[in-house]
């Protein structure tokens, strides 16, 4: 598909990067990557993004786009070509939506948490609300995929991008931790839906890989490559 001038500014390791990367897949878009450094303020980073001066940023011509829910709603809106990521049904649009946000402001912080905490106490608290979270998120996967393969269903959808792009780096903290957070015994919904992502999915070239992003974290404080969004 012509790019009508794509470009996304980001660094690779960014979950939320990553989130429009696998928006951008999905709808078979050819695009430009511009790396940054999420923690250098760059001339380019202020004057696209100067609100959050944060990352993933998409250009479309002259059309700048940040924030990467709200990125990956107008790839979804803008190019009608390919697989819809939001439900057409209003209630369920409005489901995903809302567990997008669960993700983004309840179950998202806790992994941070998790991923920095320096005492066993902390470790632990973070490990349980993580954990609550998933069982929520199990639920939620069961209802809205319908018996289907992914939280859109037979497709990739809108909370399949929003939580799949967190799934290396809680691939990442379980290595960290020496615990095992994502249990196929305690959610198998969620268990076989990260293994297709990975292996069976049309992101899979896209989906970070929790080797890669530890040899980033290798001289590199935790979260740093994930400040973004």
């Amino acid at each position: 598909m012509a790019s009508n001038d794509v470009k996304l500014l980001g660094a690779w390791p960014s979950a939320f990067v990553n989130r429009v990367m696998m928006a951008l897949k999905i709808k078979s878009i050819e695009y430009e990557f511009i790396e940054t450094n999420p923690h250098e303020k760059t001339e380019l980073l202020v004057k696209s993004n100067p609100v959050h001066k944060k990352i993933p940023v998409l250009f479309r011509g002259d059309k700048i786009i940040c924030e990467s829910l709200v990125i990956v709603q107008y790839i979804d809106d803008a190019w009608v070509d390919g697989p819809s990521i939001l439900p057409s049904d209003p209630y369920d649009r409005a489901v995903a939506r809302f567990w997008a946000a669960y993700i983004d402001e309840k179950w998202f912080p806790w992994l941070k948490t998790l991923r920095n905490a320096t005492g066993e106490e902390a470790k632990i608290e973070a490990t349980e609300k993580i954990c609550e979270g998933l069982v929520l998120l199990e639920d939620a996967f069961v209802k809205c995929s319908r018996g289907k393969a992914f939280f859109g269903g037979e497709n990739i959808g809108y909370v399949d991008i929003a939580l799949g792009c967190q799934v290396g780096w809680l691939k990442v903290t379980e290595s960290l931790i020496g615990t095992k957070i994502l249990d196929e015994t305690k959610t198998p919904g969620l268990f076989g839906w990260a293994e297709r992502l990975y292996s069976d999915s049309p992101v899979k070239d896209v989906m970070l890989q929790a080797e890669k992003l530890s040899e980033v974290l290798k001289g590199i404080k935790p979260m740093s490559t994930t400040a973004s969004d």
